[in-house]
């Protein structure tokens, strides 16, 4: 099946759990697989970047609109980044046998049932677009939810593709395109105060200004620093470091000097590589050179599974960490739990328990799933906290508005190891099950999947401890940390019956 990348943007980036909602109602749909999300809270925004199957492609994208609708509300929405619409900009691109004007159709499909179903009006932009003047978003976006709110039903220029003839009261609007692979890339130019330049430098790296081709560029203040924020929509065209070196150029023409730069979302490998290229001014450079490509040649495998999650974990880096490895130990869990009761299943020998196994087999499979999904939401509750952290700290009012993120990013960051340690004593009450009643013959696959499963517990009460312990008293953290603790209890009482049905079958 064709596999589509769909990319939207959110108006939200400093409530953690509104951002796992919007997450999580998108990973629901089958064939979804969540590549990355990241927040900015001084844009106060997320993007969530997915890959699908072609023909669930529009039902996901629907799910996160419509949960954008239910959570957020652009009335009292305040950040660095422009936006139009609770769920901003969505936009398909096509990846491994889809094709541009399939992405086309289903951004004209999207629109339509989003503007029916859920009477918000739609802009169709860049190749979906359905009039020349809305191929640029920026044009699409012009005057923001404020502005368009004032002009939809009266300037006919600024009438929907899609949807109703005014404004969605507490959503506003939506883009919804067709593009190719785009690089979110920001280029930082020291203190707050040098804001002017960064405008000037964005206004001269930027196409529509007699810039560079395929660069989208805008100057704002993040974290109490400029910042030149660039959209490369074509890096074969432009690629990154020549963005960079522009944005550098003009900015030291004007006597700023750049500081850092980073990626938001994610990157092809060939961008990185081109970058290395010039800067190394590396000759008859080829890709084959890169160690980790020629290790999937040899191996025959692609740069995921368990080689590279090890990988991933044993990196100097936070994430993913204990919590995105215990969820994956308790999804390990529910599998052998689950492949227990299916070799027990249509046996006539346990036909007694054939009800009972299929059962068994039901639940395993939809807690193999959630936590599965937990490894990624675990590391993304670790990254809101991080946002939150990196917050100013003065004057006043911005310390205060970072203790509130902070508090309730802590908070998130406790409860979804929390929804781990639920997901996975439940796995040890199947392996219970399966170890005293399933297949004699997998009788220590029962014993390993209710090791696994405690294992995965204790490991989730420990993180929903460890960040509560930033908390001050007084919040709800403390009833978080008595229901962790009593589900490790519980877990251990299943894994003990699990074990002691193990000993009894093989002991003697």
């Amino acid at each position: 099946m064709p596999l589509v990348e769909c990319v939207p943007n959110f108006s939200e980036g400093r409530r953690p759990d509104v951002i796992a909602a919007i997450r999580d109602a998108m990973a629901a749909i089958p064939t979804v697989a969540v590549l990355d999300v990241s927040s900015d809270s001084a844009h106060n925004r997320t993007v969530i970047t997915l890959v699908v199957e072609r023909d669930q492609a529009v039902n996901t994208a629907f799910a996160g609109i419509r949960a954008a609708r239910e959570l957020i509300d652009l009335t009292k929405h305040r950040g660095e980044h422009p936006r139009m619409g609770a769920a901003d900009v969505v936009p398909f691109i096509p990846l491994e046998g889809a094709t541009m004007e399939d992405c086309v159709t289903l951004a004209q499909t999207l629109g339509e049932r989003v503007g029916r179903e859920l009477e918000i009006p739609v802009f169709l932009y860049e190749r979906a677009a359905a009039r020349p003047d809305r191929a640029n978003l920026a044009d699409v976006r012009r005057g923001e939810f404020e502005g368009l709110r004032d002009e939809i039903g009266r300037n006919p220029l600024r009438d929907p593709d899609f949807g109703p003839r005014y404004i969605h009261p507490t959503f506003g609007a939506v883009a919804i395109g067709a593009r190719p692979i785009l690089v979110a890339f920001n280029v930082y130019l020291g203190p707050a105060s040098n804001l002017p330049v960064a405008k000037q430098v964005a206004k001269a790296v930027r196409e529509s200004s007699g810039g560079l081709p395929f660069v989208k560029a805008l100057g704002l203040e993040v974290d109490n620093q400029a910042q030149v924020s660039m959209n490369l929509v074509d890096t074969d065209q432009t690629p990154i470091h020549r963005a960079f070196d522009q944005v550098k150029v003009e900015a030291e023409q004007r006597g700023a000097q750049v500081t850092w730069s980073e990626l938001v979302g994610l990157v092809p490998q060939r961008a990185l590589d081109a970058a290395a290229t010039h800067h190394l001014q590396l000759a008859q450079f080829k890709p084959s050179q890169v160690l980790e490509s020629r290790i999937r040649e040899a191996t025959g495998g692609p740069a995921s599974g368990t080689a590279a999650f090890l990988a991933s974990v044993a990196a100097p880096t936070p994430v993913p960490g204990g919590g995105s490895v215990v969820a994956l130990a308790g999804a390990l869990g529910a599998a052998l739990a689950r492949m227990v009761a299916g070799l027990t299943i249509g046996r006539k020998k346990y036909q007694e328990v054939d009800a009972q196994m299929r059962q068994v087999a039901q639940e395993a499979a939809a807690l193999q799933e959630t936590l599965a999904q937990l490894v990624q939401r675990d590391a993304d509750a670790y990254a809101a906290v991080s946002a939150a952290t990196k917050l100013p700290k003065e004057p006043a009012p911005a310390a205060a508005a970072r203790a509130t993120a902070l508090r309730e990013a802590l908070l998130g960051a406790a409860r979804v190891p929390l929804e781990t340690a639920r997901a996975a004593t439940a796995v040890t009450r199947l392996a219970a099950t399966v170890a005293g009643s399933g297949n004699r013959n997998a009788v220590s696959d029962a014993g390993v999947a209710a090791l696994l499963a405690e294992a995965a517990c204790r490991g989730a009460a420990y993180n929903v401890r460890i960040n509560l312990v930033g908390l001050e008293p007084g919040t709800d953290g403390k009833a978080l940390g008595e229901e962790a603790g009593a589900l490790v209890a519980e877990a251990g009482r299943h894994s003990r019956a699990a074990l002691a049905a193990v000993e009894a079958a093989i002991g003697g």
